[in-house]
């Protein structure tokens, strides 16, 4: 009985949680008469205008007036020196807050100007610390996409190369992996997330350090999930290896929140400035010479 009564405390402390969360006010709610974002209409053009962003109680831009252009179905890197703002670009893109000045266009129109799930429902998001549940891979695997097939589950995990190890568990698909993935290594976590937003099939893809961490062999069937993953999608990429973004079709320099270069490698290595800078001190490690060689490098070769 005295069992029965901490399980009940304990049940109704999570019970007064999930509760707060769901009557939780929504941060940034949808302007007066929003616009619907149609998948099939979407062209997908983008364009940050002079975009700026601060914290709050925070005179110091994180990010101050970026400008630049994505044409649908490219891949931009963003790179530069931790807290040049890589990150807070990509969460303002999410739409996880929004610019303090400027603004961000999705097909001529502010990002503002449509509804909050449309966008988030069109986004892919893989990150460096994957976050998976603890019920079986399939179930890991179909979460963002309901009424998913064992076909379409399948497909996805071979595209994200991680068909392999799946088939040669015990329960394949149907094995329980723990909580936040804990009966797996971290690059089979990776690949589960990537067969996870493959499957979600999303018109726009954020990859933050999605490779960062992982020894090479695991990054070389990361980087195969994410060539297949990011194939005629719009693609922003935060990483700190060459292999990852050398091929990408827009490199994005930043420094202190300001964008000091733009263009492909060829553009800035021939330009001499700061990702030449970046590239020859990169280069000059031992072990990343070994990884550059070693890695895929049609990262963007897709288009």
């Amino acid at each position: 009985l005295a069992s029965s009564a901490t399980n009940f405390q304990t049940n109704l402390a999570g019970y007064d949680r999930t509760l707060d969360v769901l009557n939780e006010t929504p941060e940034l709610p949808d302007r007066a008469n929003a616009l619907r974002l149609d998948r099939a209409r979407m062209i997908g053009a983008m364009r940050l205008e002079n975009v700026q962003f601060s914290y709050p109680k925070s005179t110091v831009p994180v990010i101050n007036g970026v400008t630049f252009d994505v044409l649908p179905g490219e891949t931009v890197a963003f790179v530069g020196a931790s807290g040049a703002g890589k990150t807070t670009l990509c969460n303002l893109i999410a739409r996880f807050f929004d610019p303090t000045a400027g603004r961000i266009l999705i097909d001529g129109t502010d990002l503002r100007d449509y509804r909050l799930h449309d966008w988030r429902s069109l986004l892919g998001i893989v990150e460096q610390d994957v976050f998976l549940f603890d019920g079986t891979i399939a179930d890991n695997i179909s979460y963002g996409r309901k009424h998913a097939t064992q076909h379409d589950i399948e497909q996805a995990a071979m595209l994200a190369c991680c068909h392999g190890f799946i088939s040669e568990m015990p329960k394949q698909y149907l094995t329980r992996i723990g909580e936040r993935g804990v009966r797996l290594s971290g690059g089979q976590r990776q690949r589960l997330a990537i067969a996870r937003a493959v499957l979600a099939d999303p018109r726009v893809l954020i990859l933050d350090e999605a490779t960062s961490n992982l020894d090479v062999e695991s990054e070389l069937f990361i980087q195969e999930g994410l060539v297949n993953l990011m194939r005629n999608r719009t693609s922003f990429v935060i990483a700190h290896r060459l292999s990852t973004i050398r091929n990408a079709h827009k490199i994005v320099v930043l420094k202190d929140g300001l964008v000091a270069e733009v263009g492909s490698h060829e553009e800035l290595m021939a330009r001499g400035g700061s990702y030449y800078d970046m590239v020859l001190i990169q280069t000059s490690r031992p072990e990343t010479q070994k990884s550059e060689v070693s890695a895929p490098t049609s990262m963007a070769s897709h288009a």
